[in-house]
């Protein structure tokens, strides 16, 4: 089979049906001396390329600006949003350039320079950065939380100046389902058109909730309801698995209900309810614990954006009152499956049993995530392994293996449901440093592991088992900057 030529390859620009004001044409600002990081074959297949037929050379020069898509015209959106609870009238793709889509995935480079919409930034991305949401947005994708894809990066040797001192950029080109945000309804919203957002609207449920398209009566609220009920399914998933955003303003929230804009991120180490992961959060407002009810606030604002849409706006109000319901049952549904619990077993859900577990494994320092792998073996002093106190874990677990054991499932059904669903392997901020000081030394081997491992949370990787210990003390819930 041929090598398969990207300049070949034919995008859709629907973006172009808005009004000009609402997006910029960009050009790409190539960095000096380019050099390939990883491919994400993976990805790649979502736009119906083949990994083993693709020149790897045009995967550089696509990235870096110097290879055009067919039919390509680069642009980047204007949005506005509420940035840790301000509302800031017009921000925008600052440093991300759209390509188009393919198969409804909407190619974004992100760090090709300054765009119309950058402000006082330079629209670079540096290497640390695009590593760390290269490898987490996979990661997530390897435990089943909607997120942006990363399909490729590049690093180079061009010095981008930061608070750390000096960097080199580099250049992810990022996969979405849809790049619309709650912010890109706030800014359609204070343009005071009702054509305009309507349009908005219209694209949105064309994009990503086709079935509501032939809706005659109330075709959004409907459509909010879909955001907000998509919405608490993420973030049950995040709490679930101990997720922290770190900037979860409104215009890094997709109405595709999605993970993106990965920042300040972490998954948790110990388990502590009130981890900032984002150094610049200084009062905690995007804390873990505060995340579902920052998601509730996010929806408000665009319940405001949705107003002139809908006529009745206390049913948006009322969708925003049901969203921690949905949130909670979705989020025990998880916790339960994490447990290897049947749910349909117990009335309450074992709210009151998860809720404990939650404060043991506070009060006990536990590794949150290696805690719910470790149930599948059945052996309590693994778990004491992990705790500062074990008697009062022994109590929950006698607690715990009650309800467990009088389930209509024997025990290695229930281990290898446990292991269907808890990873062995999770991405932690330590790990990935590890690959970020290799890269940036012209090692680049551990990216490419770790996208393995990424995507394969739940194999055993034998060569990477102390990836599946606990935490070191010294990076446990470290906290991280926005700087990019």
């Amino acid at each position: 089979m041929n090598k398969q030529q990207l300049k070949n390859i034919k995008v859709q620009n629907d973006y172009f049906e808005f009004k000009s004001k609402y997006y910029d044409f960009s050009n790409i600002q190539p960095l000096n001396n380019v050099k390939l990081i990883s491919v994400n074959k993976k990805a790649l297949e979502l736009i119906g390329l083949n990994q083993d037929y693709v020149d790897e050379q045009e995967i550089v020069k696509l990235l870096n600006g110097q290879l055009h898509l067919k039919d390509s015209k680069p642009y980047s959106m204007v949005y506005a949003g509420h940035q840790f609870g301000y509302f800031v009238p017009q921000l925008g793709d600052g440093r991300a350039i759209n390509l188009g889509s393919i198969n409804n995935w909407h190619l974004q480079l992100k760090g090709i320079g300054i765009t119309k919409y950058s402000r006082s930034g330079d629209g670079r991305a540096v290497l640390r950065s695009s590593i760390r949401e290269y490898l987490m947005s996979e990661a997530m994708y390897g435990l089943n939380i909607p997120t942006t894809r990363a399909l490729a990066i590049i690093g180079s040797n061009h010095i981008v100046y930061r608070d750390m001192g000096i960097e080199t950029g580099s250049i992810v080109l990022r996969l979405s389902p849809s790049w619309i945000r709650i912010g890109t309804f706030e800014y359609f919203y204070t343009q005071e058109s009702l054509e305009d957002l309507t349009q908005l609207a219209n694209f949105v449920i064309k994009q990503n909730y086709p079935h509501l398209e032939d809706i005659k009566e109330q075709k959004y609220e409907k459509l909010f309801y879909e955001i907000v009920n998509n919405t608490a399914s993420l973030l049950a998933k995040w709490q679930s698995y101990g997720f922290m955003h770190g900037v979860m303003n409104t215009d890094n929230m997709s109405v595709a209900a999605v993970t993106i804009d990965y920042g300040p991120f972490a998954f948790m180490d110990s388990f502590k309810m009130d981890t900032i992961c984002n150094h610049t959060d200084k009062h905690g407002r995007y804390s873990f614990e505060n995340q579902p009810l920052i998601a509730q606030w996010n929806l408000s604002s665009l319940a405001t954006a949705f107003s002139p849409l809908v006529k009745n706006q206390e049913i948006l109000d009322e969708y925003i009152r049901l969203f921690l319901h949905l949130y909670k049952k979705y989020y025990y549904e998880l916790m339960n499956k994490r447990l290897g619990l049947d749910i349909n077993i117990s009335k309450d859900s074992n709210s009151a049993l998860i809720k404990e577990l939650l404060k043991i494994l506070q009060g006990c320092e536990v590794d949150y995530n290696l805690f719910f792998r470790r149930l599948s073996a059945n052996d309590d002093s693994q778990i004491f392994e992990l705790c500062r106190y074990p008697d009062v874990m022994q109590d929950w677990l006698d607690k715990y293996k009650t309800i467990r054991d009088s389930q209509d499932k024997d025990f290695e059904n229930i281990a290898r449901d446990i292991n269907k669903i808890n990873p062995k392997y999770i991405l932690k901020n330590y790990i990935i440093q590890e690959a970020i000081d290799k890269a940036e030394a012209g090692d680049f081997s551990l990216v490419n592991d770790l996208l393995n491992i990424a995507q394969n949370p739940f194999d055993e990787h034998k060569e990477f088992g102390h990836y599946a210990k606990p935490t070191p003390k010294k990076f446990n819930n470290i906290k991280l900057s926005c700087s990019s």
